[in-house]
């Protein structure tokens, strides 16, 4: 893996973009937007200036590869990374299917489409609508020699600092494995004392409410 960091796939709704919760409120350090997407004008989005730093911060440390993994597409970097304070990174193309449901062969839609494009490279994925399959398959790819961490974070919160925290100090022990360590053993991004959400290993849980 010399050379080849992880990717790290990023989801928008539900991730960068919470859904509004019963009351209709986001977490405080969400900013209002409202963007033209797909057709639709004016659709309301809620995003955190701050995560493109502790993003970026993985990326320029080498730690990985940042790729988009969501149903905005290309979309994602004209409307959404400039809110955040990313660049434009690549995106996985996931088709348009003809769904009703996140899951309608018991995992989730995304995952066909990405297990084709990762083929066996390492990956860390954060996206909120895992479904207990998808960890099944993370852990037959370890099995196999492809390194892979689900973080699934609660939709109506979204990325949190202890996230990143977890993609950070997994991507230093799967450096560690392969003997690619290298000088990458910084302070994490965030506080360690963050408390670490269920979700953040590869398992069956998520820090859903």
């Amino acid at each position: 893996m010399a050379g080849n960091p992880p990717y790290l796939l990023i989801d928008v709704d539900g991730v960068l973009n919470p859904f509004p919760g019963p009351s209709g409120s986001v977490p405080p350090e969400y900013r209002p937007h409202r963007v033209d997407f797909k057709g639709h004008r004016d659709v309301p989005v809620w995003l955190n200036p701050h995560h493109g730093v502790t993003v970026n911060a993985l990326h320029s440390m080498g730690l990985v590869r940042p790729l988009w993994a969501t149903s905005w597409g290309t979309e994602a970097n004209a409307l959404i990374a400039p809110h955040v304070g990313m660049p434009q990174i690549p995106h996985i193309d996931l088709g348009t299917p003809d769904i009703s449901t996140p899951h309608p062969h018991g995992y989730l839609w995304k995952r066909d489409p990405v297990a084709d494009w990762l083929k066996n490279a390492p990956v860390a994925w954060i996206d909120d609508d895992f479904a207990p399959p998808d960890y099944d398959w993370a852990a037959e790819r370890a099995l196999r020699g492809a390194p892979t961490l689900l973080i699934q974070p609660n939709p109506y919160v979204g990325l949190q600092r202890h996230h990143i925290v977890a993609v950070q100090l997994w991507v230093i022990s799967v450096m560690q494995d392969h003997d690619t360590f290298g000088n990458h053993h910084e302070r994490p991004l965030a506080d360690p004392r963050d408390p670490v959400a269920p979700g953040t290993q590869r398992g069956p849980s998520s820090d859903r409410p």
